[in-house]
């Protein structure tokens, strides 16, 4: 997955607003969208991520390719 990869959590956020603004969001403070991008946490990986999206270099720069690990669920038959 390409995408922007941070350690803390501050910093996810500072690359949202950056985001956020370069886009003009929110419009209005009553709008539904107040963000453009939002950022997750892996919790195998111990980081943040905002996933990569058309135009985001723009403001972030240059995406990379980040590995995510994936948990397997057991499935619960009933």
């Amino acid at each position: 997955m390409k995408g922007y990869k941070y350690n803390t959590e501050a910093e996810a956020i500072e690359a949202r607003k950056l985001s956020a603004d370069y886009k003009g969001l929110p419009i209005n403070p009553n709008d539904i969208t107040i963000y453009w991008v939002n950022y997750q946490f892996s919790e195998s990986d111990n980081f943040y991520y905002i996933t990569y999206v058309d135009e985001l270099e723009k403001v972030l720069g240059e995406p990379i390719n980040i590995a995510l690990t994936q948990n397997d669920f057991t499935q619960f038959e009933g």
